[in-house]
């Protein structure tokens, strides 16, 4: 029998966002958003997005484990799964909250799986564009059911465009990289939703994109359907991304002599 854990996912995230996420859109009252910690806000499509995707994926796998955004609110232990045998899912229900919370776009729905602590596919869902990406190990990334495969070509650095995500820098990275962007041909300011940065590398609409912090539940799903695409993840020291590391910084980029170019430009020595 075919294995439908890709399609099964996707149907998923669909559902719940037209029965849960969309339907609360622009349509939240004052009680319906609550600030989880300093800065940071999360409405009852968040919890109630959660709830259902976490039901459906334990469903979909008896006996694996969920950790989701607002889980891990209520308890921070359950990060310690992500290094843990069998199957893991990784689940931000509204990615973007703060755009979701003022009625502006855009939002995603997000789920990656971890298999022994790895990596093995992924789901980003932008609703509102009707655009999903898929990915499994081994098999490539898919865009709306089609095979995806990022370019080889590299552009002249003075041609790339991609996003910057400043705002969390330490100010010498900071200054760095505002200094670094005058070389590159577009440096975008981001659009405060990680899921939505990663379908613009996908769909070639931007290069790269650097971040500084690096959530599980904001990088799990965008780095493996990059990387399955043949694209980079690395943090700034090269290294390659994992959704259980700690570090700060990332950077994303099409291919490797674009990640290479990006940083030298926006992050010398």
């Amino acid at each position: 029998m075919a294995d439908t854990m890709l399609d099964d996912v996707a149907g998923l995230l669909r559902e719940t966002a037209e029965r849960v996420v969309l339907p609360l859109f622009r349509h939240l009252g004052d009680a319906d958003v609550t600030e989880k910690a300093p800065g940071e806000v999360v409405t009852i499509a968040d919890r109630r997005a959660e709830e259902m995707i976490t039901a459906g994926l334990l469903r979909l796998r008896p006996g694996s484990v969920v950790v989701g955004e607002e889980a891990v609110a209520d308890d921070p232990d359950l990060l310690d799964q992500l290094r843990s045998s069998g199957d893991v899912w990784l689940v931000d229900p509204v990615d973007g909250t703060a755009n979701f919370a003022a009625g502006r776009r855009p939002f995603a729905l997000m789920v990656s799986l971890l298999t022994d602590g790895e990596p093995v596919a992924a789901w980003v869902f932008d609703p509102l564009a009707d655009v999903l990406a898929t990915a499994r190990s081994g098999e490539g990334a898919y865009l709306d059911g089609h095979p995806l495969r990022l370019p080889g070509v590299v552009p002249p650095v003075g041609e790339l465009r991609g996003t910057a995500m400043t705002r969390f820098l330490p100010g010498p990275s900071r200054r760095a990289v505002e200094a670094g962007g005058a070389r590159i041909g577009e440096l975008l300011p981001g659009q405060h939703c990680a899921g939505r940065e990663y379908l613009d590398v996908l769909t070639g609409r931007q290069q790269f994109v650097l971040f500084w912090r690096t959530l599980p539940w904001d990088h799990g799903p965008g780095t493996l359907l990059v990387r399955a695409a043949g694209g980079v993840a690395r943090r700034l020291d090269g290294t390659d991304y994992h959704p259980a590391g700690t570090e700060d910084g990332l950077l994303v980029a099409v291919n490797d002599e674009v990640w290479t170019e990006v940083h030298t430009a926006l992050l010398p020595g």
